[in-house]
């Protein structure tokens, strides 16, 4: 595989002209280009039809009346604790696992997904949980544009925003002995700004991991994972947006 960041690529010296050194340095910038954006859009048709198959499944759960089997008992735990479990797995486990079986388990994750948020028409209206959904994909939109485009170095607010997940994920727990209307707003104002932030920070870190991973065995492996992540930043900002936008059907 040849060398991009070789410096010698780009030399000019004796049999060498200037002319054709630019063409040739252009030239593997559009490859490499053509490569970025292959790879980003691989991720993005992963991470949209994960959430579309994620809707479908919800969406079909409700209709037929199984949302309510989620909603209480034992189930409910089930169907809630599974999607972490496969998050967890594939997390770790993305050295051991094969690309074909990274897959498989976002799909599987994806339904899972599906059955838990299914719950989600019994408390809110069709028409507040469409147009949170469309808001939300809108949003997601400009900020992974956004990210894909700055000059700015977002690597700074990475661990920053690992910290507000954190935050947001022991804060939500106290919530739910104290049951705090004021608690949880706060809750979900900080959630809709942290995964924003996160949704533009993983955006421009998949576009650099991109020069590190091309033309190896992990080109698949990242585009599964990099889907996943992005999957992660859409719905929970979708939920923590929805309990702004929804409606309840109360």
């Amino acid at each position: 595989m040849a060398n991009w960041n070789d410096p010698r690529d780009t030399r000019t010296g004796f049999g060498t002209s200037f002319g054709s050194a630019g063409a040739v340095g252009t030239g593997r910038t559009a490859v490499f280009d053509e490569g970025l954006r292959r790879h980003m859009l691989s991720i993005y048709n992963y991470m949209a039809s994960g959430v579309l198959l994620t809707g479908l499944v919800a969406l079909l759960t409700a209709s037929t009346g199984l949302a309510l089997s989620f909603a209480s008992g034992p189930l409910m735990w089930i169907v809630a604790l599974s999607p972490l479990a496969i998050v967890f797995a594939m997390s770790f486990g993305v050295q051991r696992f094969s690309t074909s079986t990274l897959q498989a388990m976002f799909w599987g994750f994806a339904v899972l997904m599906g059955l838990s948020l299914s719950t989600i028409f019994l408390v809110y209206t069709g028409g507040s949980i469409a147009a949170t959904f469309f808001a939300t994909a809108g949003a997601f939109a400009g900020l992974s544009l956004y990210g894909y485009t700055t000059q700015r170095d977002l690597s700074g607010f990475g661990s920053f925003l690992i910290m507000g997940v954190i935050g947001l994920i022991i804060a939500s727990v106290i919530n739910l002995f104290l049951q705090s209307a004021a608690l949880m707003w706060a809750v979900s104002f900080l959630g809709v700004l942290i995964f924003a932030g996160l949704t533009a920070y993983d955006t421009q870190r998949l576009k650099e991991q991109y020069a590190q991973l091309r033309g190896s065995e992990w080109a698949g492996k990242a585009v599964v994972m990099g889907a996943l992540s992005l999957y992660l930043d859409f719905i929970n900002m979708f939920l923590f947006m929805l309990r702004f936008m929804g409606s309840s059907r109360n």
